[in-house]
């Protein structure tokens, strides 16, 4: 058994913010925090935690709204979301933190950064864009659309969660068979629980709201080092476009053989990745 393969994952709950955030820990040393998007939870970085928890305090909360954590009504704007975040780092002893944010949790990542440039050591942004910059073809995007509707998405989803979730993680991919069915499980059991629908469209109906966000920290651009990778099979450069409008630092790369889901599809790269950009900014 290789020492990865010993590393312990601590699950917590803390309250921050005014909302009750599920969390996992793993290792010792600076802290590495991991956020996650939609339609998965923390556990979308299952494959990448025991990679850095031999030298980092991995953190991977579950975000406002998703996974295990509480479902408030409102609070998805990422201003928010990155405090919620913000205020568990800080629960958990940290001050300065590297942070890496896939799908909705790029934004939220961002927002971390464009608010608490100090704290924030090194960014990486995985496949996602920033609502507000670039906006043609993010508002192209039909699902972006359909979940801002109020009500509308839940009602037609419920009951069929299985069925439209794996649609995106089929059609967002270059390797299905990535998004494994304990996975799928997983993220369903989450997303078929009370609320856990809401929770995560939640985020796409506070887009408006977001995009005024962003546009206003564009203003002042990250002088932080970012990592911005994209798949060559979903958003590709325009996940590194976003990140070059808001940060003077930026190192691209779209990652061949890779869709949507980067951590679950090529995990041994991304470490290998994100390592060595980690490395050079510490």
């Amino acid at each position: 058994m290789s020492e990865r393969d010993e590393i312990d994952l601590e699950h917590g709950l803390a309250r921050v913010n005014g909302v009750k955030l599920h969390y996992v820990t793993a290792g010792d040393g600076p802290a590495l925090v991991l956020l996650h998007g939609w339609p998965q939870t923390w556990y979308e970085w299952r494959h990448v935690v025991p990679e850095f928890a031999t030298d980092y305090t991995v953190v991977a909360p579950d975000l406002r709204g998703m996974g295990d954590s509480e479902r408030p009504a409102s609070g998805y704007d990422k201003r928010t979301v990155a405090t919620d975040v913000r205020e568990l780092v800080a629960h958990l002893g940290f001050e300065e933190i590297a942070l890496v944010g896939h799908d909705w949790g790029m934004p939220t990542a961002y927002a971390y950064a464009a608010q608490y440039r100090e704290e924030v050591r090194a960014l990486a942004t995985l496949e996602a864009g920033l609502p507000g910059i670039n906006e043609d073809r993010k508002r192209k995007l039909w699902h972006t659309r359909f979940h801002q509707v109020r009500d509308l998405p839940e009602r037609l989803v419920a009951g069929r969660e299985e069925l439209y979730l794996s649609w995106f993680y089929r059609e967002g991919a270059y390797d299905p068979s990535a998004i494994d069915d304990e996975a799928r499980r997983e993220y369903r059991r989450c997303y078929s629980s009370p609320g856990g629908l809401r929770g995560g469209f939640e985020y796409y109906r506070a887009y408006e709201t977001d995009a005024e966000h962003n546009r206003e920290h564009a203003e002042d651009p990250l002088e932080s080092p970012v990592l911005a990778l994209g798949g060559e099979a979903s958003f590709g450069e325009l996940a590194i476009e976003d990140m070059e409008a808001v940060a003077a630092d930026v190192r691209g790369e779209v990652l061949e053989r890779a869709g949507h889901w980067i951590p679950e599809e090529r995990p041994e790269y991304f470490c290998e990745r994100l390592r060595a950009f980690l490395d050079d900014a510490y």
